[in-house]
C-alpha cells in the first residue's frame, strides 16, 4: 500500500507563521508526514524550509533570531511623503530574511513539491509558483507572496505587479482543492472573527491602522467562506483545519514567538485528538 498523500497548507500571518513549526512538529509525533506543500506569505517561507528537508528544531533554530526590524524597517521618507508613499516599510530586510530562512534558491532543489500563491494587482488573479506555477528563483515568489499592500510594495515578477497571496486566501484552500490528497491538514494563523484583544495601534499613523483593521475583515470572511465551501462540496480529501489561537496586531510581534510555536502545536494536537473521538476531519 501507498504511503498517505498528505498536503499542508500554511496560511500567511508574520511572526503568528511560527505555529506552523509547532503543528508540523505535533504531525510528526501523530506519524503524519506531508508530502507536498501550499504556502502563503510567510508560511510560504515556512512551508520551503520544511519542503527542503529542515526539521522543526533547524527551522525554528532559523526563525527564533529575527528581529521586528529584520521584516518592518521604515522607509525613511515614506511619513515625509505621506498619502505619495508606495509602501511603509522597506523591501531589502524583509527580502534578506527570506533568504536566511531558505536552505535553497530554487524550486527544483526542493525535496517536496511546494506551491507558493500570489496575487495579481492588476487583473485579481490568484497567481501559483512552483509546483502547478511559474518557476521563478524561490526568494522572489515568497517575498511577492509577502508583500501586503501599504506595507509592502507590489513586487514585479514577469511584467505583472504581485502581492500578497492572502488578497485572495489567506489559507490557500482555493490552490488546495486542485490538488490529488488523501488529507488536507490546513494550519490557519490569518485574520479571523475569532481572534484575540484588538487591533494594536503598532506605532502606525491612524490611516494606515484603520486600513489594516478593514483589511483583516476582508482576509477573515474570505477564510471562513472558503472553509465553508469546502466542506459544503462532496468528493474533496479529508481536511484537518488546525485553528491556534489567533491575537489582533501580532503580525510583527517578535516577542510572541514563542507563544505561537507553542499554540501551533497545541492546537494541533487538539484538532488530532478530537479527530480520534468523533472519527471525523473537518
Amino acid at each position: 500500500m501507498s504511503a498517505p498523500r498528505v498536503l499542508a497548507v500554511f496560511s500567511g500571518g508574520g511572526v503568528k507563521a511560527m505555529a506552523h513549526v509547532g503543528a508540523m512538529r505535533a504531525l510528526a509525533e501523530a506519524g503524519i508526514r506531508p508530502t507536498r506543500f501550499i504556502g502563503t506569505s510567510m508560511g510560504a517561507a515556512v512551508a520551503a524550509g520544511f519542503a527542503a528537508g529542515l526539521s522543526p528544531d533547524e527551522l525554528q533554530a532559523r526563525l527564533e533570531g529575527i528581529s521586528r526590524r529584520d521584516v518592518a524597517s521604515l522607509r525613511p521618507m515614506a511619513l515625509a511623503k505621506g498619502l505619495f508613499a508606495t509602501a511603509i516599510f522597506r523591501a531589502g530586510p524583509l527580502r534578506r530574511t527570506i533568504e536566511r530562512i531558505l536552505p535553497v534558491s530554487r524550486f527544483a532543489d526542493l525535496a517536496l513539491p511546494l506551491t507558493v500563491t500570489a496575487a495579481d494587482l492588476d487583473t485579481g488573479d490568484l497567481v501559483r509558483f512552483g509546483s502547478g506555477g511559474g518557476d521563478v528563483p524561490l526568494v522572489d515568489a515568497i517575498h511577492a507572496s509577502c508583500a501586503l499592500p501599504l506595507l509592502f510594495a507590489p513586487v514585479v515578477l514577469g511584467g505583472r505587479r504581485l502581492a500578497d497571496g492572502g488578497l485572495r486566501g489567506v489559507v490557500a484552500l482555493e490552490v488546495a482543492r486542485e490538488v490529488p490528497a488523501d488529507l488536507v491538514v490546513a494550519v490557519d494563523v490569518g485574520p479571523g472573527f475569532d481572534m484575540e484583544g484588538r487591533e494594536g495601534g503598532s506605532g502606525l499613523p491612524p490611516s494606515v491602522r484603520i486600513h489594516n483593521e478593514a483589511q483583516w475583515v476582508l482576509m477573515a470572511d474570505a477564510s471562513r467562506l472558503q472553509l465553508a465551501l469546502w466542506r459544503a462540496t462532496p468528493g474533496l480529501p479529508r481536511l484537518l483545519h488546525v485553528r491556534p489561537r489567533v491575537r489582533h496586531g501580532a503580525t510583527f510581534a517578535v516577542d510572541q514567538v514563542g507563544y505561537y510555536l507553542d499554540e501551533g502545536y497545541r492546537a494541533t494536537r487538539a484538532a488530532l485528538d478530537d479527530h480520534l473521538l468523533t472519527g471525523t476531519v473537518a
